[in-house]
């Protein structure tokens, strides 16, 4: 994975089982649900790989999230979030505001899964940073 310049997605939805549904039935692939990070997730937060996390390691790969405070699409706009791959997320976000930007959530764990920030880009749009360190 570490030629890709995105290497996550997140597309944020009201209702999980109706997104994977649609999905599933759209791309005919299976879904692999999973336990939010101890800690910094909302308790309420929901979350399905695209993929298993054994395939994730080689492809960009991504989630559906049902979470309170997300703000799904609604046709008129596409609310989904790319996250890009860092060898310590904390170093590309500390270069964000200078550049004009803002950082939405800093540097938090995700788990066994690794370290994000999420930020946002001069023309609003959020994005990630990613990375394991």
């Amino acid at each position: 994975m570490k030629n890709n310049v995105i290497c996550w997605f997140e597309i944020y939805v009201r209702n999980l089982e109706r997104a994977k549904a649609f999905y599933q039935a759209v791309l005919n692939t299976k879904f692999f649900d999973a336990e939010c990070p101890p800690g910094e997730a909302p308790v309420e937060m929901k979350m399905s790989f695209f993929c298993s996390p054994e395939e994730q390691s080689d492809h960009v790969s991504g989630a559906l999230i049902e979470m309170p405070g997300t703000k799904e699409g609604d046709g008129a706009c596409l609310n989904t979030i790319v996250y890009f791959p860092c060898k310590d997320c904390s170093v590309e976000e500390s270069r964000v505001q200078a550049a004009g930007g803002n950082v939405h959530k800093s540097k938090f764990s995700i788990g066994e899964y690794g370290y994000c920030s999420i930020c946002v880009d001069t023309e609003g749009n959020s994005f990630g940073l990613y990375s394991m360190e």
